[in-house]
């Protein structure tokens, strides 16, 4: 209700129905809301793609990324990067951020080839390795990082819209416009993105033109709206949090080092929590503790640094959740495709897979594609214990009863937690 509020510039009491709202919880599909329209008609209130098109839905499932590229035939099918210490193919490095970030990859797909042709086009005009999607910033060089700088920027466009602190665009030439509050988070997160992109002038011919993103997103892959008609609304009615263990063995004591913050970048929600196992060994080293499954699942990725695994619905079919633990080591990490029960090794807690001054697991939560915030409406609990935000990100509690642990980055008396 506060960010519904929010995008249509009202406060939560000057929405009214016929059925209860509860402030805390989703708002289910289909039910009608009365809100006073304080804004009169804002600029851009057309749509642009569902949802299930912008982040990596179920609409996504029987999309072949690698097929899809090797039969365009463009320059993206012969290209390769170095990413650390391996190698990958154009389609490895689109799906490596697809996994990394949650964003579809038809949408980063089609938006390459609208920046610089490499889907397509064997010999693309302008060709630059450096930019391929035009951004120029020294600090994001090649195909690898500027596609991530991109599935960034949609989720700041996304998430913003979600949590209703982004109301307002601004573009390149400095002119600002609010956002129709009628809007899908998926619709923003692309005017968010060629906002940034374009000057105020040419900006809705290259989203919403006869040339622009949205009609070659649908001449490349197919009508978005009749994919996302399968699978929408991603929320359905009365959707509760996953049951889930505590992330290591019963009887561990393990170090609550940051409660909630980022799920993966800038933009995503504050729903990670960080834990560290005590153990004595020295800062950065792999550890002999293992991170477990805190619920049963199939690792559906598995890539330095990370694993990703969707639980089970209960019926031997996905449920839609999907667990990321970060920093996890090479050594002994759970393959793809491994089917994990409950307590099962997901691996050694490490500091490989992004910057961190200590060896921790970092566990987040995602909803058929969605990054999930780790309070109201989809409450953060494991082992029973609710993961309260803090005042800053990393700041924050578990409470269970009248027990309470508090994050602390060095593990200090009162961040001991004891499954």
């Amino acid at each position: 209700m506060s960010a519904l509020a929010l995008r249509f510039g009202v406060t939560p009491d000057q929405i009214t129905s016929d059925q209860s709202i509860s402030p805390h919880s989703l708002i289910p599909p289909g039910q009608k809301l009365i809100i006073p329209n304080i804004l009169g008609s804002p600029p851009y209130p057309g749509p642009v793609l569902p949802d299930s098109e912008v982040i990596d839905s179920p609409s996504a499932n029987d999309f072949n990324l690698q097929d899809y590229v090797a039969r365009a035939g463009g320059y993206l099918s012969s290209y390769t990067e170095a990413i650390g210490s391996e190698r990958l193919t154009g389609a490895e490095i689109v799906q490596r951020v697809v996994d990394h970030t949650s964003i579809n990859p038809r949408l980063l797909l089609s938006l390459l080839e609208f920046r610089s042709h490499w889907v397509t086009q064997a010999h693309p005009p302008n060709l630059n390795l450096t930019t391929p999607m035009g951004y120029n910033i020294p600090e994001y060089p090649g195909l690898y990082l500027e596609l991530s700088l991109t599935a960034k920027l949609l989720g700041m466009g996304y998430y913003g819209w979600r949590q209703g602190s982004l109301i307002t665009l601004e573009f390149t030439d400095g002119k600002t416009a609010r956002l129709a509050p009628r809007l899908n988070a998926g619709s923003v997160a692309l005017q968010y993105l060629f906002a940034r992109l374009y000057p105020s002038t040419t900006w809705q011919g290259q989203l919403y033109g006869k040339n622009g993103l949205a009609a070659l997103h649908a001449v490349m892959l197919g009508d978005p709206w009749a994919r996302s008609a399968v699978v929408e609304p991603l929320y359905p009615a009365n959707l509760q949090p996953p049951e889930l263990e505590l992330p290591f063995g019963p009887g561990e004591a393990w170090a609550f080092t940051a409660g909630p913050h980022e799920n993966w970048n800038t933009g995503t929600p504050t729903g990670a929590l960080d834990f560290a196992p005590i153990t004595g060994e020295s800062p950065c080293a792999v550890s002999t503790a293992w991170a477990r499954a805190a619920a049963p699942g199939v690792v559906i990725s598995s890539s330095p640094g990370e694993v990703l695994l969707a639980l089970d619905g209960g019926d031997g079919k996905p449920s839609g959740w999907v667990l990321l633990y970060l920093h996890i080591a090479q050594k002994d990490r759970a393959p793809a495709g491994a089917h994990l029960a409950k307590d099962d090794p997901v691996g050694h807690p490490s500091c490989e897979g992004g910057d961190t001054t200590g060896t921790h697991v970092h566990l987040a939560r995602q909803y058929k594609g969605e990054w999930i915030g780790a309070g109201d409406p989809l409450p953060f609990v494991l082992s029973g214990w609710t993961a309260n935000p803090g005042a800053k990100p990393y700041e924050g509690t578990l409470v269970k009863g009248n027990q309470v642990v508090t994050a602390h980055p060095d593990g200090v008396t009162g961040s001991t937690i004891i499954r």
